[in-house]
């Protein structure tokens, strides 16, 4: 297998390598013919082309979670990167075809998250929350460490789920030293909790797509009824005040309504998540993009931040 990825080639360069199907639309041009809007991805990034005139057997064949022989050409449209597809064919037997082996990883090893995630359930020393986390940890075991934070933002990688909290937990156990007066504990529990629903929300690591549930429940609420089902689990009361108190925190963590928050923080625990969150979601949409900008020059624009371009110095 040619050991040059997606993210390696230059604008202009012809294209030749073997890449997963991250997603795959059919929509139809102005002059009424179909085509396939297509996501290409591979462990160094991902890149959209267009494939004009699909016919019903491409509709058929190249779908999400496949892998691909593509051939063509780096572009850039409107300020922003694009494959001209020459030709795409599926893999066959012999040749890769595991998508796992296409789809992007955290940067530090599961074991090493994992560890360092419940050293954090020893700091949460309120036995409500503790009983929730430790729970809801155990019920989504396998997906919470396997699963992306998100289908394109930011952590949109296996293992992006539990790295995103890890590093919340990090940035949290900061902010807990330089100021006093915060309940650590509280803190803690709602950053384990706060994106836990995307293990239902989200279809898994390859080839990202929102579930059904996802679409129409969202995280935020999948994850308020999980905190209640835990509680009659528990046999915990899930309107008495520490439970309310853990609730507020993963319901206000999108900070505004128009983000999907239900309702705004109003604590000073859940507006240290809430911006916690934002930083940390905003410096690897950012830090990701720059990977693949030269130096003294604007990125791609970004559409998780406003559209705005970011200069790599």
């Amino acid at each position: 297998m040619d050991a040059k990825k997606l993210m390696d080639y230059k604008v202009d360069e012809a294209m030749d390598l073997f890449v997963l199907l991250k997603n795959a639309d059919a929509r139809v041009a102005k002059n009424g013919k179909r085509f396939l809007s297509i996501t290409f991805e591979d462990e160094s990034g991902e890149i959209s082309g267009m494939y004009w005139d699909a016919s019903d057997a491409d509709v058929a064949s190249f779908v999400a979670g496949k892998v691909v022989k593509l051939t063509g050409k780096r572009e850039l449209y409107q300020g922003k990167a694009q494959i001209k597809i020459q030709s795409i064919r599926l893999a066959t037997d012999n040749e890769p075809n595991d998508p796992s082996y296409f789809v992007p990883h955290a940067p530090e090893k599961r074991k090493d998250i994992k560890e360092e995630i419940e050293a954090f359930l020893f700091d949460i020393t309120e036995p409500t929350w503790n009983r929730i986390v430790r729970n809801l940890l155990q019920r989504h075991a396998e997906s919470f460490y396997t699963y992306p934070a998100a289908k394109t933002n930011h952590h949109a990688y296996a293992g992006g789920l539990s790295f995103h909290t890890l590093s919340i937990l990090r940035l949290a156990k900061s902010v807990v030293g330089e100021y006093p007066g915060i309940n650590a504990p509280l803190l803690y529990a709602g950053a384990i909790l706060h994106d836990i629903g995307k293990t239902t929300e989200l279809s898994g690591p390859v080839s990202t797509q929102y579930t059904t549930t996802g679409n129409l429940i969202g995280h935020i609420s999948l994850i308020d009824g999980e905190i209640v089902s835990a509680c009659d689990e528990l046999k915990l009361d899930s309107q008495g005040d520490a439970v309310v108190l853990l609730r507020h925190m993963v319901l206000s963590h999108h900070g505004l309504f128009e983000y999907g928050s239900p309702v705004e923080p109003h604590m000073l625990e859940a507006e240290i998540l809430h911006r916690l969150d934002e930083l940390d979601a905003s410096i690897m949409m950012i830090q990701g993009t720059l990977k693949n900008t030269p130096n003294g020059q604007f990125s791609e624009r970004i559409f998780g931040l406003d559209n705005r371009k970011f200069y790599k110095e």
